[in-house]
């Protein structure tokens, strides 16, 4: 007994709390307690119990009466310990405050026959680097339920009506009530009749065997926009599942891989791409063609270009979904090397070597001197100087 706290500090009331204030106390403890609510609270399930004890007996006039005089003792020596002598409110308390929440472990149950939307589904599909950037119209071939044509989602044969179910009268659950510790609880379940469904089928269609849904297979026309890149999922409202008691279609995702492009790569709404110059367009420049995903275009690159300049295209790159801008164009120039000459060639390329002076290689001589500089120390020659 010295472990059982004071029900009155329980349920945090006064000794002389009336029986109305004592009921909207237990109503707001047990809103806060109760453990269906609170699944992730190991300890929400023993506060319950603590509470719905102390309101047992603080409840019953007679019962209070006992452990008003005696204590907690004295209830279980005079036989009235918790739960005893019949119901009490509790179970209606918790009927008006959770509706179909019963004990422990219960949970709440949706209408019978209220409408649900339809489950979403998903499927994919693999598109050309142009076709993402440009978009494009498709039809992709899904798999979803739609309503038995047979019976008309009805579930009877002949799109007969269903029954009202005898045993729970249309709602898809029954009471049970059981004795615990504290008192008489009421619970609801799912009718065993007709399976929480509220209604009978005496005749089942054939076709879909009573469920009223069939899966198909169906062709979807997709529009897919401009701009959409690897990895993205594109909404189709309403294509999903069909809903369930006149409750909307579930909605069809699709999830969009795009093949990678021989010439670029993309990032965001920019293009990028390489194009190899040679080393007289690099060194006197040119007017270059650039492939884009618009076209070619023409571009023209300065004297003594570097190997690895990247340019910028404006507005060449990606369209922005639903706006009329665009992304950008980088291109990266790489000096392609010739290779395989015959010896009038390199003697030429000798010949060129030897005009050029330090001032025609800028970094070269800019490097060198840093050299030079870096293993330069203390009294050497040219400090002498």
């Amino acid at each position: 007994m010295a472990d059982k706290r004071d029900y009155y500090e329980v349920l945090g009331v006064s000794r002389d709390v009336s029986a109305d204030e004592l009921k909207k106390v237990y109503r707001s403890l047990a809103r806060k307690y109760h453990p269906d609510l609170h699944p992730d609270d190991p300890t929400a399930e023993e506060k319950f119990k603590e509470i719905t004890e102390a309101y047992e007996v603080l409840s019953d006039p007679e019962k209070r009466q006992v452990y008003d005089q005696y204590g907690h003792e004295g209830l279980e020596n005079g036989g009235m310990g918790p739960g005893a002598g019949g119901f009490s409110d509790v179970s209606e308390i918790l009927e008006s405050i959770f509706g179909s929440f019963g004990g422990f472990g219960g949970s709440r149950m949706n209408a019978a026959n209220a409408p649900h939307r339809g489950r979403d589904i998903q499927t994919s599909i693999t598109l050309d680097f142009m076709e993402a950037v440009n978009g494009k119209s498709q039809t992709v071939t899904v798999q979803r339920m739609e309503n038995c044509p047979e019976c008309r989602g009805t579930g009877s044969a002949g799109g007969a009506e269903s029954e009202i179910c005898p045993n729970c009268q249309g709602r898809g659950n029954v009471k049970a009530t059981q004795r615990t510790p504290f008192g008489m609880i009421s619970s609801s379940k799912p009718c065993p009749t007709c399976g929480g469904k509220g209604k009978v089928i005496k005749n089942p269609c054939r076709k879909c065997s009573g469920i009223g849904r069939l899966r198909v297979e169906k062709p979807i026309p997709l529009n897919i926009p401009a701009g959409i890149d690897d990895g993205q999922r594109l909404q189709v409202p309403g294509q999903g599942d069909v809903g369930v008691n006149g409750g909307p279609n579930g909605d069809l995702f699709v999830l969009i891989n795009v093949r990678p492009h021989p010439l670029y790569t993309r990032d965001g709404f920019d293009i990028h791409c390489e194009i190899p110059i040679t080393f007289a367009q690099a060194v006197l420049g040119d007017e270059i063609v650039v492939p884009t995903v618009d076209g070619n275009v023409k571009y023209r690159i300065g004297e003594g270009t570097q190997t690895g300049t990247i340019f910028r295209l404006r507005g060449k790159g990606v369209r922005r979904p639903n706006r009329s801008d665009r992304g950008d164009q980088y291109v990266r120039v790489n000096i392609e090397v010739p290779k395989g000459l015959n010896k009038h060639q390199k003697e030429l390329i000798q010949q060129l070597e030897a005009s050029l002076e330090s001032k025609n290689y800028a970094k070269r001589e800019t490097f060198f001197s840093k050299l030079k500089d870096l293993f330069k120390g203390p009294g050497s020659d040219d400090d002498k100087k």
